[in-house]
C-alpha cells in the first residue's frame, strides 16, 4: 500500500476516549514524531475509577496545550500536516466529544482532511509502530478495560471478530477484583505488581469455557469466585493473603487468554499473533504468551507499555491506513460511544 503514496503522509492524531488527553504526530503510520499524553489517573484515583464528567472537563482544559506540545515536539506546523486523525468511538461520550470537536475545528481551519478512527482499531495498529515488518494477516488478542476480543486482521483496517467476552472484559475484571481486595484504582497494574509476590497456585479460581463458543470469553465467574472467597473468609474471621489472591486470579485470567489464543491460531493456521490494549502490558500475560508462542512456533508481537495504554500515536497509525484508502470523515462526524470493531459511521 505504501508504494502507492507519492509522498510522506504526516498526521496529527487526537485521543480523548477516556481519561487521557493525548496528541501525536505520526508519519506514514509507523514513525512517531511526537506522542504527548496528559493522564488524569491521580485525579480519578480518589473516586475509585473514572468519573466521566470530570474527565470531560479536564480534556477541555488540557487539549489545546497537549496538541501544541505535540506539534512543537515534532517540529511540525499545521501547514505541514496532511490530515487530522481523531478517536470518535468507542468510549465515554463526553470525553469523545471534546476530541472530535477539536479535530473538526482544526481540520476546518487548516483545510485538512479529517479521519475518524476506531479506538480499539487504534490499539491493534499500535503494533505497526514498533514492528515495521508486521503486515496482515495476523491474529490479534485485544484485552482492555472495556474489550476482550480475538480478531483476525485480514487487511489494514479490515477485521473479523472470531471471539469476544460474554460479560466482563478482562481489564474490567482486573479493576473490580483489585477494588474488592482493597488495592484501589487503577486495578490492573496493582494486581500485576502484587502477583509477583504471591503464589499463583494458592487458590483454584475457575477458568471459564463456553459451550459452542470455543473462542469466546467470560470473566464474571472468576470475579464472583474471588468475591465469594473474600466474603467467606470475612465470615469465618480468617485472614487473607492479598498477594496470593492477586496471583491466583491473574493466573486464571492469563491461562484462558493464552489457551484460547493458541487454539485459534492453530485452527486458523496463523503464523503471527499480536496483542493490544491496556491488559497487554500485564507482565504475566506477556511471559505466558511468549512461552506459548515459542512452543507453537509462532511469531509474537506486542507494543511497548506506552503504546498499550491509551495514546494518540496508535490513532495516528490507524488513521494513516484509512487515509490511503480514502476513508475520510465529514465535518458532521460525531462521537459514537458504542462503536463496534469494523463498523464505520463516518
Amino acid at each position: 500500500m505504501e508504494s502507492k503514496i507519492k509522498k510522506d503522509i504526516t498526521i496529527l492524531a487526537i485521543e480523548t476516549s477516556c481519561d487521557e488527553t493525548a496528541a501525536a504526530v505520526v508519519r506514514n503510520g509507523r514513525t512517531v514524531l511526537s506522542n504527548v499524553i496528559s493522564s488524569q489517573i491521580d485525579l480519578h484515583t480518589m473516586y475509585g475509577g473514572v468519573v466521566p464528567e470530570i474527565a470531560s472537563r479536564k480534556h477541555i482544559e488540557n487539549i489545546d496545550v497537549v496538541i501544541q506540545e505535540a506539534l512543537n515536539e515534532a517540529g511540525i506546523t499545521l501547514s505541514e500536516l496532511d490530515a487530522i486523525g481523531v478517536t470518535y468511538g468507542p468510549g465515554l461520550v463526553g470525553a469523545l466529544l471534546v476530541g472530535v470537536a477539536e479535530a473538526k475545528a482544526i481540520a476546518y481551519a487548516a483545510h485538512l482532511p479529517l479521519v475518524g478512527v476506531h479506538h480499539i482499531e487504534g490499539h491493534v495498529s499500535a503494533n505497526y509502530i514498533e514492528h515495521p515488518d508486521l503486515e496482515p494477516p495476523f491474529l490479534c488478542l485485544i484485552v482492555s478495560g472495556g474489550h476482550t476480543h480475538l480478531v483476525v486482521v485480514k487487511e489494514y483496517g479490515v477485521y473479523e471478530i472470531i471471539g469476544k467476552t460474554h460479560d466482563d472484559a478482562a481489564g474490567e475484571a482486573f479493576d473490580k477484583v483489585a477494588r474488592s481486595i482493597g488495592f484501589g484504582y487503577p486495578g490492573g497494574p496493582k494486581i500485576d505488581k502484587a502477583s509477583k509476590a504471591g503464589n499463583p497456585q494458592a487458590m483454584a479460581f475457575p477458568r471459564a469455557h463456553i459451550d459452542g463458543h470455543p473462542n469466546d470469553f467470560s470473566f464474571s465467574g472468576i470475579k464472583s469466585a474471588v468475591l465469594n472467597y473474600l466474603n467467606q473468609a470475612a465470615m469465618k474471621g480468617e485472614e487473607v493473603n492479598a498477594n496470593d489472591i492477586a496471583a491466583s486470579f491473574q493466573a486464571a485470567v492469563v491461562d484462558v487468554l493464552v489457551e484460547k489464543t493458541m487454539n485459534a491460531a492453530r485452527d486458523l493456521h496463523m503464523t503471527t499473533v499480536a496483542m493490544a490494549g491496556g491488559v497487554a502490558s500485564n507482565s504475566g500475560l506477556r511471559t505466558a504468551m511468549e512461552e506459548a508462542c515459542k512452543r507453537e512456533n509462532l511469531t509474537l508481537v506486542y507494543p511497548s507499555l506506552i503504546y498499550c495504554t491509551d495514546n494518540a500515536a496508535m490513532i495516528g497509525a490507524a488513521a494513516y491506513y484509512e487515509y490511503i484508502k480514502g476513508n475520510f470523515s465529514g465535518l458532521d462526524l460525531n462521537a459514537v460511544p458504542g462503536l463496534k470493531i469494523g463498523e464505520r459511521k463516518i
